[in-house]
């Protein structure tokens, strides 16, 4: 089975039926969660489920990962980079992507092309990181950090449609 590049196709072809959002929202619930568990609070066996699960996670509609405070793992400062772009976007989005302390990007509407989210140990290093390597970028114009003081909220269980 090929890749599949956009949830629309996910949908058209089977694979995000309900079964298999009722899959996702139990994983979305705890990542840790049993085969076993999610089949009985499904209705599928532990085979069909990890089979799904397999399908969701080749086609890339969903992911299973463990998500950490970097905090906790040594990364001094979290931030938020927002990024002017001049010409096309995508180049840009793809070489920030490809930095080892960008964490996300994406692309957006409004007031900046481009948002990034950053660890670093230090302040230096994220001086260093915004100032240096990421305007080096071409086509970035200018960038504007966002330093993140306290988590108020984060949460991966929003559901599914």
């Amino acid at each position: 089975m090929a890749p599949m590049t956009d949830r629309s196709q996910a949908r058209g072809n089977g694979l995000l039926d309900d079964v298999s959002k009722s899959i996702i929202e139990q994983l979305q619930q705890d990542g840790r969660r049993s085969y076993a568990a999610i089949g009985k609070a499904v209705g599928l066996s532990e085979a069909a489920v990890r089979q799904r699960v397999q399908r969701l996670t080749e086609a890339g509609v969903m992911q299973i990962v463990a998500v950490t405070d970097p905090l906790q793992l040594g990364f001094g400062r979290q931030a938020m980079v927002g990024i002017h772009v001049d010409g096309a976007v995508q180049p840009v989005a793809d070489a920030l992507a490809q930095m080892e302390e960008v964490i996300y990007v994406v692309m957006t509407a409004g007031g900046y092309d481009v948002l990034c989210e950053v660890v670093s140990a230090s302040d230096e290093e994220l001086l260093d990181l915004v100032a240096r390597r990421m305007r080096a970028v071409e086509g970035v114009r200018s960038t504007e950090t966002f330093m993140y003081l306290k988590l108020a909220k984060q949460t991966y269980s929003w559901g599914v449609r």
